[in-house]
């Protein structure tokens, strides 16, 4: 038997043996189920001085009510209680929210649509003129929305939002902040 013939042989099999040691290593760095994709969807706030707030879907996914967490924010400081969405009476707010944020609204919350709610006088800290109110959208955990706006008196008749951003696809909070 000739030397020649088996450096050839020991080449290509240990060419084998890399190349199915890579697949392997390729396969076990990515993940066993593909995520799904994270919801997105544009939200727009108001706030007026008597504690309504109001947060209008504009556009993107709809979103299941039942499946929504809503913390809110003013001037930065957490409300003492935080609305139980959704819900029609609650610690800390008025009774009686509207659109998707009450109990009594079957289906999912879709472009177009309006969901207000109350923020009660015991609630604190309380929405007067020119504070920051914050809304933090949260489906399934994740955030999907944070937006802002000045509160404005409600004689006025005209809510304008001063700051408004969506954050889409953010990380999971365990917080509720």
């Amino acid at each position: 038997m000739s030397d020649r013939a088996v450096a050839p042989v020991v080449g290509v099999v240990l060419l084998v043996a890399v190349t199915v040691l890579a697949a392997t290593a390729v396969g076990t760095a990515l993940p066993s189920e593909l995520s799904t994709p994270a919801r997105t969807a544009a939200f727009d706030v108001e706030a007026d001085d008597t504690g309504r707030v109001t947060v209008t879907h504009l556009g993107g996914d709809a979103i299941d009510p039942t499946a929504l967490r809503v913390r809110i924010l003013v001037d930065g400081e957490r409300l003492s209680e935080q609305p139980p969405v959704p819900f029609f009476s609650a610690r800390g707010f008025e009774s009686g929210p509207t659109g998707p944020f009450n109990s009594a609204t079957h289906g999912t919350w879709r472009a177009g649509e309006s969901a207000a709610l109350r923020v009660a006088g015991t609630n604190s800290p309380t929405l007067g003129v020119g504070a920051t109110v914050e809304v933090r959208l949260y489906v399934d955990g994740t955030r999907i929305a944070v937006e802002a706006a000045t509160v404005q008196a409600a004689s006025t008749g005209s809510l304008s939002t001063v700051v408004s951003s969506s954050v889409s696809g953010a990380s999971p909070s365990s917080s509720g902040t």
